[in-house]
């Protein structure tokens, strides 16, 4: 008997963490001791005007056999409106919009800044970066209409077998669905009521283990419908007809329009905390950081928000977690208005295979494209999205992603620079830059830099210049201590109380982490050394050549 159930799922974060949660848009079947379950739960929704192109992949693992999925649908899908999606688009898609972890790297604090003898230099101004074969015998067509159930279409694509299915009344679709080898969840009636209400079809599909096999694919791959619908919307109540009512799931959708940003528009819409500098030490665990975050906020929220990760031009990107998907990748994912004539393209994605396609003249490459993608990853229960998740597309275009920043400390000490300055030969260094000090001042100086040189003999310059780079040696050193004294400690401090407002954790918790008090207290006791002071006056003169 195949069994109608809802699997356990999971949000995938590119490079990032793996959120366990449960289904999304539709219910599953399977056998009950099938033991199935989804560890990425995802959905590219693409949409200009009333066209909707859906995608929809589950990372499923497990035995395939009688395994199906029913997913409720606006209109009876036409073969030719059903395709076989490329699990790469995802992967991109996931890739290019995944939470990310930017690194920067603090300057080496222990700089012998000795200008003596030296012009300035005039430094360019940096310009800114721009940023299912359900088999109906015909002697049951007469037990088929008694029930309200009317088998619209059915085929074969690939390894699925598919069967279109309208209904009048829920408990007849509920008792079909059970003389059809289907064990339906408690509740089934109830949750297709609203649905049947309204109109909508139900698309079935389940594995043809023969057609499978075939393939060479050991998972299933996504499926992408083409359809027209004035509502914006994916249908996740029968998704939780499995789940404990109060047992979290989560859903990942990549929205990709032509105007602007998406949001729900029967349920808040809220940006993560982000653009936060983090400790240095949590860069290996970014993953368990990004996961501990979202449960965080999530909780806060009361699984009740639709959280935006990522909205973004598809042109380009800053920073780039992967490059932005190229024309073909867009065209596979769904989007139909690439190089114009979109109504055409729509219509090419819904015509059956084989069918002539119009000529379209892809832009190259990912740059420059019509294309926005706003990431929105939902975490909710039974209870707290009592509704099917609605969608408007909005006119903003600010760029906005989930970014966090760490701030690499410069790997070293006080007693480092201490030794660094002690090396460095102030008499040897100044020896030439008196020599051309002298040099410059004999030929012509129109910025008249070297004027307040002028009329000293080269031990005055000497002496000066020497004054000058024992000054810049002692600055150097205490530059090192106070960054590595207090300001560095200080902001790992202050970074840790953001690690712990974000995630929960506790300041215990995360001082226990590697490397966490690296920079808290090894130098935090160092006396900063006084640098040797020139040498005496004789040994400055005995060791100074003028004539050389």
């Amino acid at each position: 008997m195949k069994t109608i159930r809802t699997l356990l799922a999971g949000v995938a974060l590119a490079a990032l963490a793996q959120v366990p949660a449960q289904a999304f848009c539709g219910f599953y079947a399977g056998k009950a001791d099938a033991n199935l379950f989804n560890e990425a739960s995802q959905v590219v929704l693409v949409r200009d005007g009333n066209r909707t192109v859906l995608s929809m992949r589950n990372d499923y693992k497990g035995p395939l056999k009688e395994f199906a999925l029913v997913v409720p649908t606006p209109t009876t899908l036409q073969k030719g409106q059903v395709r076989i999606a490329d699990t790469l688009v995802f992967d991109r898609l996931d890739a290019y919009s995944s939470p990310r972890l930017a690194e920067y790297r603090d300057a080496d604090p222990c700089q012998l800044n000795f200008a003596w003898g030296q012009p300035p230099i005039p430094y360019p101004v940096a310009m800114a970066a721009p940023m299912a074969r359900a088999a109906a015998m015909e002697d049951r067509s007469a037990r088929n209409k008694a029930l309200g159930v009317t088998v619209e279409l059915q085929y074969t694509l690939e390894e699925y077998d598919i069967v279109s299915l309208s209904a009048t009344q829920s408990d007849g679709l509920e008792t079909w669905l059970r003389e059809n080898g289907y064990s339906v969840p408690k509740g089934a009636s109830a949750a297709l009521k609203p649905y049947i209400n309204q109109g909508m079809k139900f698309f079935v599909a389940k594995v043809n283990l023969q057609e499978q096999a075939k393939t060479g694919y050991t998972t299933l791959r996504p499926l992408q419908f083409a359809f027209e619908s004035e509502k914006f919307m994916l249908p996740l109540r029968l998704g939780m007809l499995n789940a404990p009512p109060d047992k979290p799931q989560d859903l990942i959708v990549y929205a990709l329009t032509q105007q602007g940003r998406v949001e729900s528009s029967n349920y808040r819409t809220v940006k993560l905390p982000a653009n936060m500098n983090l400790p240095f030490f949590t860069k290996p665990k970014f993953q368990d950081v990004y996961k501990a975050l979202f449960d965080n906020q999530a909780s806060k929220e009361q699984h009740r928000v639709v959280f935006t990760e990522y909205f973004w031009d598809m042109g380009w990107c800053d920073p780039c977690a992967a490059e932005p998907l190229s024309s073909k990748e867009l065209r596979d994912s769904g989007v139909f208005w690439l190089g114009g004539n979109a109504e055409a393209q729509f219509d090419a994605m819904r015509a059956p295979a084989g069918s002539p396609s119009p000529k379209i003249m892809l832009p190259p490459g990912g740059g420059g494209q019509p294309v926005v993608l706003t990431r929105l990853h939902v975490r909710y229960t039974a209870n707290t999205f009592p509704e099917d998740l609605m969608f408007t597309q909005t006119r903003d275009r600010q760029n906005w992603q989930a970014r966090y920043v760490i701030q690499q400390p410069y790997d070293s000490s006080v007693a480092a620079c201490s030794s660094q300055m002690a090396q460095a030969d102030c008499e040897g260094m100044c020896k030439t830059r008196v020599d051309s000090v002298q040099r410059d001042l004999q030929g012509s100086d129109r910025s008249g830099f070297y004027e307040s040189y002028r009329g000293k003999n080269s031990a005055e310059l000497q002496n000066a210049c020497v004054a000058a780079c024992t000054a810049s040696k002692q600055s150097g050193i205490e530059a090192a201590a106070r960054y590595y004294q207090q300001s560095l400690p200080q902001r790992l401090q202050s970074e840790k109380q953001t690690l712990a407002e974000l995630t929960g954790w506790g300041l215990a918790r995360i001082d226990q982490m590697p490397d966490a008090r690296k920079y808290t207290a090894q130098d935090s006791r160092e006396p900063v050394k006084p640098v040797i002071q020139p040498k005496t006056w004789w040994e400055r003169l005995f060791s100074f050549n003028p004539l050389r």
